[in-house]
């Protein structure tokens, strides 16, 4: 049986649908915190329980009986996301889960100036402490992202950044369908994929071949211009954006242009069977595409 948690949102839902093209849907379990919203797994025969790290209580059972457990990892900025992916890991001990997965990230580093990459590190120490078999998935940084790190540039026709860097821009549908694979495939519990597991697009762009990207696209010329940090900040701010979202975005750009997410891996392409998407696939499915 696989347990999958977060199946509510954008990442683990799409992984249950690629799953329930797979496997019966008797084999598949969501734990969720509201399961009213998970009805559409449950109307398709999926069994729907309720677990949620805020409520250690409610984990056990959640995760009983679980062969493999998908854990997706908060992605609540303003939370303690260590204490969190902590209780779901003690969960799932105390439920004798035969493997985790852990929705975790490519720059995954104690030292990393992006916060979750520094907490996704912390996790998979957690992970490995526990005694349990696990597979860390380290996506790549999510294209979709670019709609606000790449800034409103549609209308300005210029990508404002405080740091560039080459990032594996990759598409989260094709990150949720390659963790259905692995998870279908009972590799991960047959050990092919025990512990750091990236998955990538093929290439790392900077913001500068982004803009380049974006001009051929548009038949605009899409500028790149470098701003300094307070510069940066000051805009985020007078645009709404909450100090504490701005700085750790802003720990995002450093961590780029140290190289954290520019590594690739072929892994992705072989697991989907095609070659993934990319940074140019995405904004070509944007609306920028047909300006």
């Amino acid at each position: 049986m696989l347990v999958i948690t977060g199946a509510t949102g954008a990442l683990n839902g799409a992984t249950v649908d690629h799953l329930l093209k797979r496997l019966p849907a008797e084999q598949i379990t969501v734990a969720v915190r509201d399961v009213a919203k998970a009805q559409r797994f449950a109307q398709r025969g999926v069994a729907v329980r309720r677990g949620d790290y805020d409520d250690p209580a409610s984990l056990p059972a959640a995760f009983d009986g679980a062969d493999q457990l998908l854990l997706v990892s908060t992605n609540d900025p303003t939370a303690d996301a260590v204490s969190l992916h902590r209780t779901a890991i003690d969960a799932a001990v105390a439920a004798g889960v035969g493997r985790i997965l852990y929705t975790s990230h490519q720059a995954a580093a104690l030292n990393s100036p992006f916060g979750p990459g520094h907490d996704h590190a912390v996790t998979e120490q957690l992970l490995a402490e526990s005694g349990l078999p696990w597979t860390s998935l380290r996506n790549g940084f999510y294209a979709h992202s670019l709609t606000w790190l790449a800034g409103p540039w549609r209308e300005t026709g210029v990508i404002a950044v405080p740091g560039d860097g080459p990032v594996s821009w990759t598409a989260r549908e094709d990150a949720a369908e390659a963790a259905a694979v692995i998870l279908a495939s009972n590799g991960a519990s047959d050990g092919a994929y025990d512990g750091p597991t990236t998955l990538t697009a093929s290439a790392a762009p900077t913001f500068q071949e982004i803009a380049g990207i974006a001009s051929e696209l548009t038949g605009r010329t899409i500028e790149c211009v470098a701003v300094d940090d307070d510069t940066w900040v000051a805009a985020q701010i007078d645009h709404g954006v909450p100090e504490a979202m701005v700085r750790l975005l802003l720990g995002f750009y450093r961590a780029a242009q140290q190289g954290a997410f520019a590594g690739v891996d072929p892994l992705l392409g072989k697991l989907l069977g095609r070659e993934p998407r990319t940074a140019r696939d995405f904004l070509a499915a944007t609306p920028a595409a047909a300006e």
